[in-house]
């Protein structure tokens, strides 16, 4: 079974799963895991603003790339 399956197998679980004991164990199995992932990183209120006002200043200004040319730029990659 490939691992894109067994992802989805877990959600479906996941969906079905009614016992609150359950959920909070597999949340705290989670939430320990991504104090070990030295990639994530967990943002603040003000960084998802801050990140928000940016994104919305550059694309006042044109510093975007819309879905076509993003697509086109694919291709060569």
């Amino acid at each position: 079974m490939d691992l894109q399956t067994r992802k989805l197998n877990v959600i479906e679980y996941l969906i079905r799963l009614q016992d609150d004991n359950m959920i909070q164990e597999i949340e705290n199995l989670i939430s320990k895991s991504k104090i070990h992932d030295k990639n994530f990183q967990q943002l603040t209120e003000d960084d998802l603003l801050n990140r928000a006002v940016k994104s919305n200043t550059q694309y006042e200004s044109g510093e975007f790339v819309d879905q076509d040319e993003l697509e086109k730029e694919s291709k060569s990659w």
